[in-house]
């Protein structure tokens, strides 16, 4: 941030601004507002909310985010994700739709606009690291799976109850000999022409002769043209009276409101939870989008930063009508691709889609409910990744179980059980990971300085030395663990005179480890050995320093693993030494 007149801050990005710039962010906004028209409205469906809560959501946010945010393109406003958490959050206090139901939806915007905030006065943007991203991924696919099938009821013109994807899917079963047929006609046509322009419309508009900017431009708008399609079409049919079909309606016309939220401290408690899981799987969001597309162009973001932006967002939103926003993934590639430059784009973006809540409202109209929800299902396929569960199924066992438990959890008991089943098992797999580290006893590789695991390499030792390798830190979890396996060694060999602890791979000792060291070297002192400790890094030195343990250590700290052997047990250095059989030296 930089300093305008008065004293006023300015965003970094508004220094050497030119006609150049400013042409690429115009350009990158009418693409970007002609997506997030309909994807707004779509949304905000989604969330129970009127569909101009959706346009109202998208203007303060993109507005507060260009002034606070660090990075150059994410656009900021309703999501998917988001939008279902927010239903799932109020959907028990309120009817969707009323009054109460949209003073909720604000009040909860409020409090994650007030938490992010909080979280970047406190610093805190390394919270995000708690959700790693298999369980980001399996509880965003699920995420998708379920709103793809909450709204498939919508496409089919059908009455489905249902708190999670088994009954959902169940009731759209039961349901589907009742699917009104013009309804699924439009909305299966609607999702089937959203696929199609995905892949075809920009290869066929440049085979026509459009440059490739600008049929990129015109497929990205395929969303708007399909809406129009239909609402023009259930105009010129009167579907909505003669068939059936049912529409948005009148939509208020006018500016964003001015609004406030609730401050009954029982809603607050109620919603303070969803709130947090809000703010958080939303900063998570944003920065992975906002790290990504920065890396390309060499520019970096701030995550502190980034809380403070997304909370003013959110407070912004919960002040002029909205619900809880977030950095979406598509749209901040769509301004990426598009060319953007400068938060300006964003900018620029909230006044198209003022001018769309002040002038296209009535427009909307006759835009069939069906066509919205196909919006919804084809943007949040795109987010469905099943592929992690092979990966990670090869890789790691442990980032499989996180993917599956997160996926399966959410699926069958809703998002925040999801997200919070997930944290709740990877923070236990750790744990129990790093509870019994990896401890290898290692020798000198022949002709060099190096030490590796006897298991693994052909090596030289001595009876009377052991040389154990630590890969972990050592904290209460794993004293113990290393403890065991120094008696069972020292148990096993009657002739070992001096260990040594390589500790290379120590990154800290805490006071219960310290304890445990400190016991490891009382009981081999009574049994006649001496402990010894070598590559202990500088962090942990000083604070082992600043203990009394070194002073009474029975053996000696060693630079290297390689002094302390040469010192302790010079046999295996000569044994190292010795050209091996068949080789001349």
């Amino acid at each position: 941030m930089g300093s305008g007149p008065g004293g006023l801050p300015t965003p970094e990005w508004t220094r050497g601004y030119d006609r150049a710039t400013f042409s690429s962010d115009w350009v990158a906004a009418l693409i970007v507002t002609l997506m997030l028209i309909p994807q707004s409205l779509a949304y905000a469906a989604l969330a129970g909310l009127p569909p101009e809560v959706g346009l109202y959501a998208s203007i303060a946010p993109l507005l507060l985010y260009a002034a606070f945010g660090s990075s150059r393109v994410l656009a900021v406003g309703p999501v998917a994700v988001v939008s279902l958490m927010t239903a799932t959050a109020i959907g028990e206090f309120a009817q969707a739709g009323s009054p109460a139901y949209w003073t909720l939806a604000i009040t909860l915007a409020f409090i994650s606009g007030a938490m992010l905030v909080l979280m970047s006065v406190l610093r805190l943007g390394f919270l995000a690291n708690f959700l790693s991203h298999p369980v980001i991924s399996g509880f965003i696919t699920a995420s998708a799976l379920l709103i793809a099938a909450g709204q498939l009821k919508v496409i089919l013109g059908i009455q489905v109850e249902g708190h999670n994807f088994v009954e959902l899917v169940m009731g759209l079963v039961r349901q589907a000999p009742h699917t009104h047929l013009l309804t699924a006609s439009i909305g299966l046509g609607m999702v089937a022409f959203l696929f199609w322009a995905r892949r075809s419309i920009k290869p066929l508009l440049i085979r026509l002769g459009l440059g490739p900017r600008l049929s990129d431009g015109l497929a990205k708008a395929a969303p708007i043209g399909g809406i129009a399609v239909t609402a023009l079409l259930t105009w010129a049919g009167q579907w909505h009276s003669l068939g059936g079909v049912r529409i948005v309606g009148a939509v208020p016309q006018g500016l964003p409101p001015l609004t406030l939220p609730s401050w009954d401290s029982s809603i607050w408690q109620q919603l303070a939870v969803p709130a947090l899981l809000i703010s958080v799987v939303g900063f998570v969001e944003s920065v992975s989008v906002g790290q990504t597309l920065a890396a390309k162009r060499r520019q970096r973001i701030e995550p502190n930063r980034e809380l403070l932006a997304l909370g003013a967002s959110n407070l912004g939103a919960a002040m002029t009508g909205g619900f809880p926003v977030t950095g979406g993934f598509a749209r901040s590639v769509v301004n990426f691709d598009a060319g953007a430059q400068t938060p300006a784009a964003g900018v620029l973006t909230a006044v198209g889609i003022l001018l769309a809540a002040l002038l296209l409202t009535p427009a909307l109209y006759y835009v069939p409910q069906a066509a919205l929800a196909a919006t919804i299902v084809v943007a949040v396929m795109s987010l469905v990744d099943l592929r992690i569960l092979r990966s990670t199924w090869a890789y790691s066992r442990a980032d499989f179980s996180a993917v599956i438990v997160t996926l399966l959890v959410t699926l069958a008991s809703g998002v925040e059980a999801g997200l919070v089943a997930g944290v709740s098992l990877s923070l236990a797999l750790y744990l129990f990971k790093t509870s019994r580290p990896h401890i290898a006893e290692v020798g000198l590789v022949a002709g060099s300085e190096h030490f590796r695991n006897v298991l693994r390499h052909q090596v030289s030792t001595s009876p009377q030395l052991a040389s154990l390798r630590v890969d972990e830190s050592l904290y209460f979890a794993n004293a113990r663990a290393l403890e065991d396996r120094i008696n069972a060694l020292v148990a096993s060999r009657p002739e070992l005179k001096h260990l040594v602890l390589q500790c290379s791979a120590i990154n800290d000792i805490d006071a219960s480890a310290l304890e445990s060291l400190e016991a490891i070297d009382h009981r081999l002192r009574d049994a006649g050995l001496r402990l010894h400790l070598s590559e202990v890094k500088g962090p942990v030195m000083d604070r082992l320093q600043r203990t009394g343990f070194l002073q009474h250590l029975s053996g000696k700290v060693y630079l290297s693993q390689f002094q302390a052997v040469k010192e302790l047990a010079p046999e295996i250095v000569g044994q190292s030494n010795r050209p091996i059989e068949g080789v001349s030296g």
